[in-house]
């Protein structure tokens, strides 16, 4: 079983920690967006949209983050033999839906300085040129990924766009903390995959900076926070490359890649 992410990616995280949380092996490839390693031909022949993750088991490739959650929970139910484990419930799969419906690309590219943003974007349009000429086949594809990047940053000049996320978010966060305040996680009193697509969000909030505006004074959110930071899943998958140091490491190599192509044309 194959993995192609990137911690930096919200998504990606969920996958992640759901694989940890099952105990499920797989091998890691990362796939950074960011230097637009998504766009080489190998994987977007395997993806077109370009997106992540992708989950693939033999001939069988998975995209939809939920699928993929929900794929790897049959895994563990077949490797275990264990008639007490069992997939995700009615209410777990609700929670999933409702949180993967919140959009954290379009929440996240609002808080990069414009200067950066510009740059970064800029430089994944001529990566989408350079693949295109290199692999005409793939050329429709490649051209509706390079629409799809005007499309975005056209809606980053409208706030009307980031009040609409803004809201979807406080809605959803207000449900989270209503349903903390009867249950110790997200859907009862266990641990489940509808805690694996909340914490990842969560987590983008803090490394945004924004933990004071939607968690700090939500307290039962504030407190399942520290709760689920403690858990060896979140080590591996997010505190490992978002605590301290590791956060500006993580994202001054990416930029730094980013600049030095730049700089060499090397697209």
């Amino acid at each position: 079983m194959q993995l192609y992410h990137h911690p930096l990616d919200l998504d990606s995280q969920k996958v992640r920690l759901a694989l940890e949380e099952e105990g499920v092996d797989y091998t890691s490839y990362h796939v950074n967006p960011i230097t637009g390693k998504n766009l080489d031909s190998s994987f977007f022949k395997m993806n077109p949209s370009g997106r992540l993750p992708v989950f693939q088991n033999g001939s069988h490739i998975i995209y939809n983050t939920i699928d993929i959650i929900q794929y790897i929970e049959r895994i563990a139910v077949v490797s275990s033999g264990a008639d007490s484990i069992s997939t995700s419930s009615r209410e777990v799969i609700e929670w999933m839906q409702k949180i993967q419906e919140w959009d954290p690309k379009l929440f996240t590219l609002f808080y990069i300085p414009e200067k950066y943003l510009h740059y970064v974007s800029k430089f994944i349009r001529r990566v989408v040129i350079a693949r295109m000429s290199e692999s005409p086949e793939l050329a429709s594809d490649y051209h509706r990924k390079l629409k799809e990047a005007y499309e975005t940053e056209e809606k980053l000049k409208d706030p009307d766009v980031l009040r609409r996320i803004k809201d979807h978010l406080v809605r959803l966060l207000d449900e989270v903390e209503r349903q903390l305040s009867e249950t110790p996680y997200l859907a009862g009193q266990e641990f489940t995959m509808a805690d694996v697509m909340l914490i990842p969000v969560l987590a983008r909030l803090e490394l945004l900076n924004l933990e004071n505006e939607y968690i700090t004074g939500r307290p039962n959110t504030s407190e399942y926070w520290i709760l689920v930071q403690q858990r060896p899943s979140y080590k591996n998958v997010i505190g490992k490359y978002f605590n301290g140091w590791r956060k500006h490491k993580t994202l001054l190599k990416t930029w730094c890649l980013v600049r030095i192509r730049s700089w060499l044309k090397r697209y």
